[in-house]
């Protein structure tokens, strides 16, 4: 068996690594979907006003809520990027009856804006800011199409110097 060209083994390792990118933000969109446990997780789109069942607050921790009786609870990631929740802003779940869940933010901490650039290792993303990096979902890179080395404006937590998650508010 001759050896494949250089041109083939080239291709197959780009067809490699995306199909391993293809398979994390699968990983992610299912996680959003099912959760970390596999229970299923009820988008936000009906209005938690009118959903029966446990009552949980919590903290947001950049990818998870946190509640007082020391369970995480998964977020979905399409609703975290879409409602540019920070690390830290207070959220109410509503287990409904069924099983499903409903999110609603009702405590945005302080925010503050700022801009820097989209980088990519360990298989995560992080915009790299204010001599720092704060780690973003893969659902904000994909939902606004941003690639690695484009400016970004990030939102991070006022108040918090430690944190390492942020929120896209937009791609520049």
């Amino acid at each position: 068996m001759s050896e494949l060209p250089e041109k083939q083994v080239k291709r197959l390792h780009a067809l490699i690594q995306e199909a391993e990118t293809n398979l994390a933000a699968a990983k992610e969109l299912l996680i959003s979907i099912v959760g970390d446990n596999g229970a299923a997780i009820t988008p936000k789109s009906s209005n938690p006003e009118d959903a029966r069942g446990k009552v949980i607050e919590g903290v947001f921790d950049g990818q998870k809520m946190a509640g007082p009786d020391g369970k995480e609870y998964p977020v979905p990631t399409n609703y975290a990027s879409k409602s540019k929740l920070v690390e830290g802003d207070i959220l109410k779940l509503t287990i409904t009856d069924d099983g499903g869940f409903i999110y609603k933010q009702i405590g945005p901490i302080e925010r503050k804006q700022i801009i820097g650039t989209l980088v990519q290792h360990d298989g995560a993303y992080y915009v790299e800011a204010s001599g720092r990096e704060y780690r973003i979902l893969l659902a904000s890179v994909t939902y606004f199409r941003i690639n690695v080395g484009d400016q970004v404006a990030i939102i991070i937590p006022a108040d918090n110097p430690e944190a390492i998650w942020a929120a896209v508010e937009t791609a520049l």
